[in-house]
């Protein structure tokens, strides 16, 4: 004797039919201060590496200088992945997070 596989279906409701995707949450690199790099040099990273002006450049620094940290750069994951890593490479400590503000 053969038993045939019952098939459950679960009827969908509304909610379940409209699935709504969330929107991208932009992510951030953030630099972090350190005890080692000079504030003109900080300054002239920023300047170089994101094209910043020497103004923007100064604040973003002393952001970093005072606050503890500061928000240089936002976009995609992997565009903040390479920008940690550029700042790594000019020896600068930096992370990236998700902008969830």
């Amino acid at each position: 004797m053969s038993v045939a596989p019952t098939e459950i279906t679960r009827p969908e409701s509304a909610e379940e039919a409209a699935v709504v995707p969330e929107p991208d949450v932009p992510w951030v690199t953030i630099v972090h201060n350190d005890p080692v790099n000079l504030m003109s040099y900080v300054t002239y990273v920023f300047q170089t590496y994101f094209g910043y002006s020497k103004e923007v450049s100064n604040k973003l620094m002393l952001d970093v200088h005072h606050k503890g940290r500061a928000v240089v750069s936002s976009g995609t994951r992997e565009e903040m992945e390479r920008d940690v890593q550029a700042m790594h490479g000019y020896g600068l400590w930096a992370t990236l997070s998700q902008d969830r503000d």
